[in-house]
């Protein structure tokens, strides 16, 4: 057996035989479906409060503009005056009160909320797009227009997107898209977070341990640095499939078990609600099925596993570096900007520029630059990124890693025997002319 997988065997068992590493992989999603829960039993639970609201229309015009639905029950109490209405308001029962004053077309405040506490945008909002609409067609009335012919003048119209081949789309198939490549470069960034500074505490433990002064009279470094990364890295693919897998079971089995709805946690996103329109609607969900299918599915697959693994070794690698620079994680925070920002800025470009653009300037360039490009790019292949745009980013992406790799090394063999000292930038350039 060679040395290299020696070394990757090495790293992987001592990881998945931590005693932290096995408590976090079982509870991490015990944790995680607990959340999702218990988010959703309470998003059930505010929901089924229901308001009882007092309306006090001085004007007359708006006493069937305030109908009771499921969550909402309103008291007429207009005959009685403000100070009367008031009074009824401020028991416990009711929710506020709200005031429409006598001319609301002239009036400073025409309509006021009375409450004991601040009510909801959503609720706010709501209420003055009654009054706003009865205004309107009042004031439309007022000017001689027909309302019902107004309505019945309305019209529709669903624009049919077709390219100049033949191939037809609709307006979901952006949706679809942006939703693969979001997923997939968000899971990318995490990823590279977790286990790269997996990565760069394991590089510190032996370190600080003094075991690297044994292991390094026999190893190169550039082989032990490679094992070291390739070691974490299926430890993680390990910890995230048993993530998936035991938190998939568990959340089918307590949300059976406790009868709460994990869709609840997320109806108060509009991205979610429209999900969930989708999902009732059996037109909605052949059109979802179909740009779905239409996506360049082995292009998705072939990029995603490309660009995950390209991406990950070459963060690994500088998380590495930093490890061996350093003799405690206290020390490695100001190395950890130069990480972070690149892999911010590739997903603030992908979410703003990409969705926007996706062939755009500044969505191409940093889909090529090799610190973006793995999670830039993975957000723009859904959108059928011309060929040679990709062969030139994983050739970029590929050198650079191996540039990396051979970077980290030199300041691997230096570092991985400093003690004692903090490292500056200055030291870090020092030690790559040894």
């Amino acid at each position: 057996m060679s040395i290299l997988s020696l070394i990757i065997k090495r790293e992987y068992i001592a990881r998945v035989r931590n005693k932290s590493f096995l408590i976090m992989t079982f509870l991490s999603p015990l944790i995680l479906v607990g959340m999702i829960l218990l988010i959703s039993y309470l998003t059930q639970l505010n929901s089924e409060d229901k308001r009882t609201i007092v309306v006090v229309d001085e004007s007359g015009q708006f006493e069937t503009v305030f109908f009771n639905t499921d969550k909402t029950s309103y008291v007429n109490l207009s005959d009685q005056g403000l100070d009367a209405g008031k009074e009824v308001a401020k028991d416990d029962v009711y929710y506020g009160l709200i005031h429409i004053s006598k001319n609301p077309e002239t009036a400073t405040n025409p309509v006021t909320f009375y409450g004991n506490e601040t009510p909801s945008y959503d609720f706010i909002g709501d209420i003055e797009k009654r009054i706003e609409k009865r205004i309107t067609d009042q004031n439309l009335v007022a000017q001689g227009i027909n309302l019902t012919a107004l309505e019945t003048a309305k019209s529709t119209i669903d624009i049919n997107i077709e390219n100049f081949s033949g191939e037809s789309s609709s307006k979901m198939s952006n949706w679809v898209k942006a939703g693969f490549g979001g997923a997939a470069g968000y899971l990318l960034m995490m990823f590279i977070i977790i286990y790269g500074n997996m990565v760069m505490r394991s590089v510190i433990e032996e370190k600080t341990n003094r075991i690297i002064e044994v292991i390094i009279s026999s190893v190169k470094p550039f082989q032990l640095m490679l094992g070291k990364i390739l070691g974490t890295t299926l430890a993680g693919i390990t910890q995230f499939a048993i993530w998936v897998l035991v938190g998939g079971v568990l959340l089918v089995v307590l949300t059976a078990v406790f009868g709460v709805d994990p869709s609840a946690a997320t109806s108060v996103n509009p991205a979610a609600s429209q999900a969930q329109e989708i999902a009732q609607d059996p037109n909605m969900m052949i059109e979802l099925l179909q740009e779905i299918q239409k996506l360049p599915l082995l292009q998705l697959v072939g990029g995603f596993f490309i660009y995950f693994i390209g991406g990950y070794f070459l963060y690994s690698s500088i998380y590495a570096a930093i490890g061996a620079a350093v003799d405690n994680e206290t020390d490695t925070q100001q190395f950890m900007l130069p990480i972070i920002m690149p892999l911010m800025l590739a997903i603030y470009v992908g979410f703003f520029a990409v969705i926007d653009n996706p062939h755009g300037t500044v969505a191409t360039i940093f889909s090529i630059i090799p610190l973006t490009s793995p999670i830039v790019m993975l957000m723009r292949i859904p959108f059928e990124v011309p060929l040679w745009q990709i062969i030139v980013s994983i050739t970029l992406l590929i050198a650079t890693f191996i540039f990396t790799v051979w970077f980290g090394s030199k300041i691997y063999r230096v570092g991985i025997l400093m003690y004692g000292k903090k490292p500056t930038y200055k030291d870090l350039i020092k030690w790559l002319k040894y």
